[in-house]
């Protein structure tokens, strides 16, 4: 596990990267502005419980790719530094949308299918698992003896700090609904912020030896 400094990075950095805009958090929204903040709290459960799909296969996936090749893990290295550049430039450099979207009127939501369709909003997003296996591996330290068991404890700790983010935004969501243009303002500005921050974990881990390496010896 990481020493304490960089627990709270990880912490910090997770909590800030929940918050930014995405498809999870258009899911959450919407469904709190249209049927309740009720509705949009179930569909951050559902959404928590979709990302720990990812959190175990990454956690397995991981191990058994450590085990077969350290070629491969260097390999998906670059492929996840390229993402995270990929995602914090397009973040960076992306416009302010214009008009809010007008949201369809609807009765009471479901409340089966709003968790169902968060967990599968999240839980087939490809994008999520490469995500977990591009960030969570920098914070796991070279000496760790059982690696994936340190990747899962760190997946379920921001998993569970995302929970608390999913709240925040259904209630929020459900206190500004006659203020949608000042929300898209300041979700754009915050989508810029957490911009930097993936291009900056993505240079990082492009720049920095495997993670997951064990130490040399001389």
């Amino acid at each position: 596990m990481p020493d304490a400094h960089s627990l709270l990075l990880f912490v910090a950095a997770g909590l800030l990267l929940n918050l930014t805009p995405g498809p999870d958090v258009l899911y959450i929204v919407s469904h709190s502005l249209r049927s309740g903040a009720r509705a949009g709290i179930l569909a951050g459960f559902g959404i928590t419980a979709g990302c720990f799909v990812h959190i175990i296969a990454a956690a397995l996936g991981l191990s058994a790719l450590m085990a077969a090749s350290s070629t491969a893990f260097t390999v998906l290295k670059w492929v996840g530094a390229a993402y995270l550049l990929w995602v914090g430039v397009r973040m960076l450099f992306s416009r302010p949308s214009g008009a809010a979207p007008a949201l369809a009127a609807a009765g009471p939501a479901n409340a089966k299918s709003v968790f169902l369709g968060g967990f599968w909003t999240n839980a087939l997003n490809p994008k999520v698992a490469l995500f977990f296996l591009a960030f969570v591996p920098q914070f796991i330290a070279p000496g760790t003896d059982d690696k994936a068991l340190a990747f899962f404890l760190l997946g379920v700790l921001f998993n569970f700090n995302a929970i608390f983010v999913n709240v925040a935004w259904a209630l929020a969501a459900g206190w500004t609904a006659r203020r949608v243009g000042l929300v898209q303002r300041g979700m754009h500005w915050l989508q810029r912020g957490a911009g930097a921050l993936f291009v900056g974990f993505g240079l990082r881990l492009a720049l920095s030896d495997s993670p997951l390496a064990p130490p040399a010896t001389h």
